[in-house]
């Protein structure tokens, strides 16, 4: 590992990104930001800007109107990123799954690297989460097959 990659694992950069939904894991993801919870002892900053991120944290269910300005926004986030996809709508569609605009998860769009279950997914969650996405960026976590 190069010492920028090490640098990099200090200061990473997340662009937030919600879908639809009930906006609960929204307001638990910047829950995560107070100085409650305070995710930036991390070094982990919350951007308005994909080309400047590292890790995608994405919420709700994707639908057809979403799907393209989501595929947009990961592919503007440069290599080597991570997709978070936080609460039950973002990992199998929840409560919405049975609607006829909505597509399901945010896997069906964009790959996902670590699944934050939940309804709303509390901000502990969410902050693991973005851990075990560090520790994947590393190369510490073990790959799990799904």
């Amino acid at each position: 590992m190069t010492l920028v990659q090490k640098a990099r694992l200090k200061s990473l950069w997340v662009v937030h990104f919600d879908c639809g939904g009930c906006n609960g894991c929204d307001i638990e993801v910047l829950a995560a930001l107070t100085p409650k919870f305070d995710v930036e002892r991390f070094g982990i900053v919350n951007i308005g800007d994909p080309k400047q991120a590292d890790i995608m944290v994405l919420t709700g269910p994707v639908n057809h109107k979403n799907k393209r300005v989501l595929r947009d926004l990961y592919e503007e986030v440069p290599d080597p990123k991570m997709v978070i996809a936080v609460g039950t709508c973002a990992c199998t569609g929840g409560i919405f799954h049975n609607c006829p605009n909505i597509l399901g998860g945010v896997n069906k769009v964009v790959p996902v690297d670590v699944y934050v279950p939940g309804c709303a997914a509390r901000p502990e969650q969410i902050i693991d989460g973005v851990v075990l996405a560090m520790k994947k960026l590393a190369g510490e976590a073990p790959e799990e097959d799904e």
